[in-house]
């Protein structure tokens, strides 16, 4: 997912892992960079999210395309500091990731230091649109 961020002068956008749950997309994050202070002064983002592109050759030079699914959205995003939500949101997060690994798991346990140290930024999906080509 890439995430957009209103700076004053220039958009800021960056690619995070994500999950999606009950009309909230969960991001976790260092507590300090860019994207917080951009953030901190303004919490309305854009995200964009493909999957499945794939390039589609031709012969014909002018008749090349792409398959893909995709969705692009806006959102009031929060940085959230209550140490179980945070927990609650990570395990949203890595039950998406661990389901994509070799090791999927279903709970998770994470160490007080690292929850504290990081922090989890929570969109409020406003609006959402999808796109979907050559499936």
């Amino acid at each position: 997912m890439r995430i957009a961020f209103c700076d004053e002068k220039w958009p800021y956008i960056i690619p995070m892992n994500f999950a999606y749950e009950n009309g909230f997309i969960y991001l976790h994050s260092a507590r300090e960079g860019r994207k917080i202070d951009v953030l901190n002064a303004n919490n309305r983002v854009c995200f964009e999210i493909e999957d499945l592109c794939e390039m589609i050759p031709s012969e014909n030079d002018c008749d090349w395309g792409m398959k893909y699914k995709s969705l692009i959205g806006n959102g009031l995003a929060t940085i959230e500091e209550d140490i179980i939500e945070k927990k609650n949101a990570l395990d949203i997060i890595m039950k998406k990731y661990s389901h994509k690994s070799s090791f999927p798991k279903d709970s998770f346990e994470y160490c007080k230091k690292s929850l504290e140290a990081m922090v989890i930024i929570k969109i409020e999906i406003m609006e959402i649109s999808g796109k979907i080509s050559g499936y």
